[in-house]
C-alpha cells in the first residue's frame, strides 16, 4: 500500500499486462463486472442504468458495460453545457457504436441562470472559478437522478481509480452515483478494456478532459500524466516531483472520498 485515505479500496486489480499485478483475461474482466451489475440490479429492485455520456474514454466503456450487462435497459444522457461540440459528436459515435439509446439535454440556458443568479454577473467562459465551473458536473448529476427515478434506474458513474485517488472528479457532480463500474481500474486498464470493447480508436486515442473549459485536459490540470499516476498507485514507482503531486492531490482531496462527518459525541 503507497498511502491510505478513507473511501479508496487499495487492494490490488488483477488485469492484463497492468503495470505489474498479476494477469487476468480482458474478456473475464468484462464478464465479471457485468456479472457484478445484473446482481447490483436485482439486489436494489432496479430495472436498468442511466449514465452521462461525454464523448470519452471512461464514459465510452461504462456505456458498453452497461450495454452488455442489461440491453435494452440503458440511457446514456448527453448533457453539453457550453461543451466542445466535438464531445457531443463523440458521445452519439459511442452511442452509435453500441447500440445505446440517448437523450440530449442542453444545460446552457439554466447553468447561465445559475451563474448570474449566484454571482450577478454573465458567465464568463474564459474564467477559470471551480465556483463556476463545477456547477457544470452538479447539473448533470441533477439531470442523471431525474431520468434515474423516472426508470427505476441506477446512475453508473464514471469515475476510475486514477481519478479517485487524486480526487479528480467533482463532489456531488460527477462524484455522485449509485455504482461505479470502472472505479477499480487506472486508465491504463480502462484503455485495455475498451480496446477488448470495441471502442472506436478515436475516442481511446482523444486527450482525457473534463471539458470544463476550452482546451482543458486532465493531465495539465493535475501536473502529471496518467501513465506516471497509474504507475505509482498499482507500483508505488514515481520520482520524487511526481509523488510530491500526487501525494498533494490525495491529501487536499481526502474530503471528497468521506462521508459527511458527525459530532463525536
Amino acid at each position: 500500500m503507497i498511502f491510505s485515505v478513507p473511501g479508496i479500496n487499495y487492494d490490488k486489480i488483477y488485469f492484463i499486462n497492468s503495470l505489474g499485478v498479476e494477469n487476468l483475461d480482458a474478456r473475464e474482466m468484462s464478464a465479471r463486472l457485468c456479472s457484478w451489475m445484473q446482481d447490483e440490479l436485482v439486489m436494489r429492485n432496479s430495472r436498468g442504468y442511466v449514465f452521462g455520456l461525454s464523448g470519452g474514454i471512461d464514459s465510452a466503456v461504462v456505456a458498453a458495460l452497461c450495454k452488455t450487462a442489461c440491453g435494452e435497459n440503458v440511457l446514456g444522457l448527453i448533457m453539453p453545457c457550453h461543451s466542445s461540440p466535438r464531445d457531443e459528436k463523440d458521445a452519439e459515435l459511442i452511442a452509435e457504436s453500441f447500440s445505446v439509446k440517448t437523450k440530449t439535454i442542453i444545460l446552457d440556458h439554466i447553468f447561465d441562470l445559475m451563474v448570474a443568479k449566484l454571482t450577478g454577473k454573465e458567465y464568463n467562459p474564459g474564467q477559470k472559478d471551480t465556483a463556476i465551473i463545477n456547477i457544470k458536473p452538479r447539473l448533470r448529476m441533477i439531470t442523471s437522478y431525474f431520468f434515474a427515478a423516472r426508470n427505476q434506474y441506477l446512475v453508473a458513474g464514471t469515475s476510475n481509480r486514477s481519478e479517485l485517488t487524486v480526487g479528480y472528479f467533482t463532489k456531488h457532480g460527477d462524484g455522485g452515483s449509485d455504482l461505479l463500474p470502472i472505479g477499480k481500474l487506472v486508465k491504463s486498464q480502462v484503455c485495455e478494456l475498451a480496446e477488448y470493447l470495441g471502442v472506436p480508436k478515436s475516442i481511446i486515442e482523444k486527450p482525457p478532459s473534463a471539458g470544463l473549459w476550452k482546451g482543458q485536459t486532465d493531465e495539465s490540470e493535475m501536473g502529471i500524466t496518467y501513465r506516471e499516476l497509474d504507475e505509482y498507485i498499482l507500483t508505488g514507482n514515481a520520482d520524487h516531483k511526481v509523488k510530491d503531486i500526487i501525494n498533494n492531490l490525495v491529501n487536499r482531496s481526502a474530503h471528497k472520498r468521506a462521508l459527511p462527518v458527525l459530532p463525536p459525541f
